[in-house]
């Protein structure tokens, strides 16, 4: 499962003049206390990471929740993270459930592809490979490495989708173009079961899929 952002990835997220440095404490909970989100999120995750602070997760999560709350996206996917590893609060994997829905129902890649893992483990709702494929792809669209690899696993078990080798080589062909070693195996070994042309046909939609920026794979 993926983690919770730290601070200099929200950074770059953000984008945001006013913490174009690490954030300075007071002038983060000045603003997270005005009620900006951005700041809270930016507080939370450095109380989560011990990044100017002491590490403190309760801190992280009540600043994780007020920006969650005002539909933060990224705060929604931490908290969701906060709870499904029990960091700050009691573990509870429906509540990790329901910020992930909330921030991937926004698009947000990284809580689509936590949410389709929630689905394929069973964790806080039953098991579902249908719904872990759909939340995997639309995670993947994105250019989700983790999330491309996943989804190359059902096309090659035909779980939640129908068995397809020519499918789950394109999907470990992304990852694998994305530097994961894993993905990478799956393709060569799923590279044995395909006929020359049909493996020469995977590729093609293969760097058609790429291509496009993950729009055009079908």
């Amino acid at each position: 499962m993926k983690k919770s952002l730290s601070v200099i990835a929200l950074l770059l997220l953000f984008c945001s003049p006013v913490f174009s440095q690490i954030p300075d404490l007071d002038e983060a909970r000045r603003l997270a206390e005005q009620g900006d989100a951005i700041a809270q999120t930016l507080l939370g995750a450095m109380y989560n990471n011990g990044e100017g602070v002491p590490k403190n997760d309760a801190e992280a999560v009540k600043w994780y929740r007020l920006a969650a709350e005002q539909g933060n996206a990224i705060a929604q996917y931490n908290l969701g993270n906060m709870y499904a590893n029990g960091e700050g609060v009691p573990q509870n994997y429906a509540e990790a459930m329901k910020w992930f829905r909330l921030a991937a129902e926004q698009g947000y890649a990284d809580a689509q592809y936590n949410l389709g893992f929630m689905y394929e483990t069973g964790a806080g709702v039953p098991q579902n490979h249908a719904e872990a494929a759909k939340w995997y792809r639309l995670a993947a669209e994105q250019g989700q490495a983790i999330a491309q690899r996943d989804l190359g696993f059902k096309y090659k078990a035909g779980r939640g989708v129908p068995q397809n080798y020519a499918r789950s080589y394109l999907w470990f062909s992304m990852a694998a173009a994305q530097g994961n070693e894993l993905a990478k195996k799956n393709r060569d070994e799923t590279s044995e079961k395909l006929t020359a042309e049909a493996l020469n046909r995977a590729q093609q939609l293969a760097t058609r899929c790429f291509d496009s920026g993950y729009k055009d794979c079908d």
